[in-house]
């Protein structure tokens, strides 16, 4: 179907060719002329001694001479041909006459025609199809030319996810079923005078599942499904984006009830009118045309919007308005509960060990989003795959816990023992914190394995669920263990290092943010920073400053009377848990990690279980296996 219509569309330029050709030859027709002379005029011009030039040329299989020339008097476009009989007597009876003129004789007759074919032939058939060629490109060119203005939105009409398939988010599901029961009965809605939102806003942190839940509530519909990106509307040329526009609702219009899903919608719904050097004129036109289509004077029934965005800060305010986007549905990040969902759907298609368990798989991921835990239960997938195994195990998913957070362990590194060393008492130093302090994260897991930019890292998750909301002794807390590492490397070191940079980083914005945005200092309950509506001039230029040089000295000393306070109980902390920072530095030097569970062994009975019962399959990293053959060699000396 699609190479018909591409002959459709080159058959007025194959039309147009066969004009010129048939111009082209009338045109020489009418500016050459030949005259036809007979046998008997041709020797009456001979025996005058008018004849100028002559080409004599044998005919093969026709037994006559083919004869052309010109007479002196003739113009440079004017000419004559005779045809002779195939005699000798002829030939010599011409030739008697042609003393004084241009005589040009062929006498290979098949070379004659084999040339003429080449000269005359095959060069009409190079042009032919010379043109046939340009002619289907430009065809092609021509269809993408008229192509332009078109939508780029796909059409889906098989359901591709169902609510099965999205783990989780039984709130979201719930604000967007109503979208459902529209699309599947409008009557119900319309007899008591409701109407359905024109548009949904889905807003989250990416990977929360966003694009997962339209395609879902399309396939719960079972109605045509739309789905395009915002890039895919602004174009170099001004207007072409408002054309796709158009053309999307246009096409919609024709399979009603359907849906429209716009992915990264914040590329054409920005705030028009901002930045530097004024606003785009193609963007904006095309966000005009879709505040248009959306609500103007047109109606679009049983057309509904679904867009989704993890910046509803830059969007339009026109665009956000009742009958545009009536609804916003916050996709956030899973809890535990729907983080362990999300692995089950995840874990269909794989093989665990026995020893495997979800439920703590989802209880030490808190801020995964879905996309997170995907990747982890693959990357685990592919460590067994290259280990040899024939299921993953909680070892795999330690690892790929790891690599998620912080990068592949560099096993090939070399770390001197001095530096080892020094890693261990300053991750020992952030540990003791999380223990010893009442309302620190849990310590899960202590490594110096380095992993990424980072020597080693202490892993401390919250001990129970919480949403969003922190109180001044939580975030005091965290300063706090942020400064274990640095004081841990001062008291049991001797040495300050460039290794507490990220802690010191962490802990100066925690602190800022309580004094300039939380109100928790002496400043009083006043947000003296905050980010303002200027979206476009950069993040390091968002934030206003609404205070003096005098408040802003006092926010210094606010800050730092933080920091100071939390560095003081960070160091009577360490102080006053020297042997357990020792221990926990010293196992770290020994095993290189260490686990929740061996920790809390440490901290009750002073020491680790018996070297024996730590045992590490060859499967593991080639570190590990190094700390079972120093395990044996210890047992073996404490046997001797």
């Amino acid at each position: 179907m699609k190479k018909k219509n591409e002959y459709k569309q080159a058959f007025p330029y194959f039309l147009l060719f066969i004009v010129l050709i048939g111009v082209v030859i009338f045109y020489n027709a009418s500016r050459f002329k030949v005259n036809e002379f007979t046998y008997d005029q041709l020797i009456g011009e001979l025996s005058k001694g008018t004849v100028k030039e002559i080409e004599i040329n044998p005919k093969s299989g026709g037994g006559v001479y083919y004869i052309t020339g010109k007479l002196k008097n003739y113009k440079e476009t004017e000419s004559f041909k005779v045809n002779v009989p195939l005699a000798e007597t002829v030939l010599e009876r011409i030739v008697k006459y042609t003393d004084e003129a241009n005589i040009k004789v062929t006498t290979n007759p098949e070379s004659n025609e084999f040339m003429t074919f080449m000269v005359t032939v095959v060069p009409t058939l190079l042009l032919v199809g010379a043109l046939l060629f340009f002619l289907t490109k430009i065809s092609g060119s021509n269809k993408n030319s008229m192509d332009f203005g078109r939508s780029k939105a796909k059409l889906s009409q098989e359901a591709e996810a169902h609510f099965s398939d999205v783990a989780g988010l039984v709130e979201e599901k719930e604000e967007v079923s109503e979208l459902i029961d529209f699309l599947k009965n409008p009557k119900k809605f319309q007899k008591l005078g409701a109407r359905i939102p024109k548009g949904v806003l889905l807003v989250g942190p990416p990977g929360t599942g966003k694009t997962l839940l339209a395609k879902a509530v399309a396939g719960e519909a079972n109605v045509p499904f739309y789905y395009i990106s915002g890039s895919d509307f602004v174009e170099l040329f001004v207007g072409v984006g408002a054309s796709r526009v158009r053309d999307m609702f246009k096409q919609a219009k024709q399979s009603a009830p359907c849906l429209i899903f716009i992915d990264e919608i914040d590329a054409v719904g920005r705030q028009r009118g901002t930045g530097l050097g004024g606003g785009h004129d193609e963007r904006e036109q095309t966000l005009n045309q879709l505040l248009t289509e959306m609500d103007g004077f047109g109606a679009n029934e049983g057309i509904i919007i679904i867009a989704a965005t993890n910046r509803p800060d830059v969007l339009d305010p026109a665009l956000l308005r009742p009958g545009r986007f009536d609804r916003q549905v916050t996709v956030s990040l899973p809890d535990q509960k729907e983080r362990k969902a999300i692995l089950e759907v995840h874990a269909r298609n794989k093989v665990f060990d026995k020893t495997v368990s979800l439920e703590n798989i989802s209880k030490r991921t808190p801020g995964f989003s879905g996309a997170d835990l995907e990747n982890l239960l693959n990357e685990a997938a592919l460590l067994a795959v290259r280990r040899g195994k024939e299921s993953i195990s909680m070892s795999e998913i330690d690892e790929a816990t790891d690599r998620v957070l912080m990068g592949p362990a560099k096993v090939s590194r070399t770390i001197s023992t001095e530096e080892k060393r020094l890693v261990s008492i300053h991750e020992s130093g952030h540990a003791v914190i999380g223990i010893k302090l009442k309302d620190a994260d849990e310590v899960h897991k202590i490594t110096i394995i380095p992993r990424g930019v980072a020597g080693g890292y202490t892993m401390m998750l919250p001990k129970e669920e919480k949403i969003a909301i922190a109180t001044k002794t939580q975030l005091l807390a965290q300063i706090t263990g942020l400064l274990g590492g640095r004081v841990a490397e001062e008291l049991y070191f001797g040495e300050i290092t460039t290794g507490a940079s990220d802690d010191f980083k962490k802990a100066t914005r925690i602190a800022r943010a309580m004094v300039t945005e939380y109100g928790m200092s002496d400043l009083g309950p006043v947000q003296l920073e905050h980010q303002s509506e200027s979206v476009f001039l950069g993040r390091d230029y968002n934030k206003s400053q609404n205070f003096s040089d005098q408040v802003a000295l006092e926010i210094d000393n606010e800050v730092r009377k933080i920091m100071d306070e939390c560095y003081q109980n960070a160091t009577k902390i360490l102080k006053d848990n020297k042997d357990l920072v020792m221990l926990i530095a010293d196992t770290l030097v020994e095993r290189e990690t260490i686990t929740k569970e061996e920790i809390d062994e440490l901290v009750e009975t002073g020491k680790l279980s018996t070297v024996e019962e730590y045992v590490i399959t060859d499967e593991e990293p080639k570190e590990e296996v190094k700390v079972k053959k120093r395990g044996r060699k210890k047992k073996e000396d404490s046997e001797e």
